[in-house]
């Protein structure tokens, strides 16, 4: 799956379009590495964005093309 796809779906980031900025921007990250929208996250890829002044470090732990917004929470660990 997409990563501007998988922060969505998981509602790491609200929107696939400020994901997909995001990752322009070069805001997110996947295993210490800067990532381009259409990376291919596999479970056990550990995610960092930067929002602002702030990071969020999240390990992929499932991947499903459509959750329900109480089991988007299970798509990911926080670190």
């Amino acid at each position: 799956m997409r990563l501007d796809k998988y922060l969505k779906v998981s509602r790491l980031i609200k929107r696939r379009t400020v994901a997909n900025e995001a990752c322009d921007a070069g805001r997110v990250s996947v295993n210490g590495k800067v990532v381009k929208a259409s990376y291919d996250v596999k479970v056990g890829d550990v995610i960092e964005i930067g929002f602002g002044n702030k990071t969020v470090k999240a390990e992929v732990t499932m991947i499903a093309d459509s959750t329900k917004k109480e089991e988007a929470k299970e798509m990911y660990r926080y670190l």
